[in-house]
């Protein structure tokens, strides 16, 4: 809704990709201001900034190594200090290299684990108490189909999304009486993002709608103030 966010901050995280960009270019058109967190896609990041800011939006890309511990805490930092308290968070920065369970070492669930899950958690804790003094927050979480069914990418990517699932839950019933509210949201495959690396004529085959994009269908969604978790 034009005007929806006038005056607000949003973080979105993993900016640079297809979820991400589409999730930034409809924040600016509800009136946001944007930090555009990214990971090694810096490139597609400052396009993107540019193109906002050619429409009047006030925007920063921001680099983050979200692997990292401190890394939640000094992207907030610089998105704050060149915009204002941020008021809207879209975790979407996610990695997940596809292995078998056999394959999955601790080395890499724990680096999928960080990206996936701490770090979401990680820019929600710093965010939180500020959102509920304020009396405004929106936080959202970019999970995954595999989460629900276990995916095609890993166990170390299925419990890392699954993982963001809980952390909903918990947070949200804590803070919804402050004006705040956490909810996530759990695509398959998405047309011209990274998810999608084949043809997606092939890909769109093993849909019931036939395509890979414009497809949300057999859904029931509740809008209960919370009262029923999903």
């Amino acid at each position: 809704m034009p005007g929806a966010l006038d005056g607000r901050i949003a973080l979105v995280t993993g900016a640079s990709g297809g979820i991400g960009r589409e999730l930034a270019l409809g924040l600016a058109s509800a009136g946001a201001a944007l930090a555009l967190g990214y990971g090694n896609n810096r490139h597609s990041a400052e396009q993107l900034a540019a193109e906002l800011e050619s429409t009047g939006s006030r925007v920063v890309p921001l680099g983050a190594d979200l692997s990292e511990v401190r890394a939640a805490d000094e992207l907030i930092d610089l998105a704050e200090e060149a915009l204002g308290p941020v008021d809207v968070l879209v975790a979407n920065a996610g990695i997940g290299r596809i292995a078998a369970y056999d394959d999955v070492d601790a080395a890499l669930f724990d680096e999928t684990i960080a990206v996936n899950l701490r770090a979401p958690f990680l820019l929600a804790r710093r965010l939180l108490p500020g959102m509920r003094e304020r009396g405004f927050g929106r936080l959202l979480f970019i999970s995954s189909v595999a989460a629900l069914t276990g995916g095609i990418v890993g166990p170390h990517y299925a419990a890392s999304k699954a993982g963001l699932h809980g952390l909903t839950h918990y947070l949200s019933s804590r803070v919804a009486g402050d004006g705040v509210t956490v909810n996530a949201i759990a695509p398959a495959l998405i047309a011209e993002t990274g998810m999608v690396l084949g043809d997606p004529a092939q890909l769109a085959a093993h849909v019931p709608v036939g395509r890979t994009n414009a497809y949300m269908t057999n859904q029931v969604v509740s809008i209960d103030g919370g009262i029923h978790p999903r």
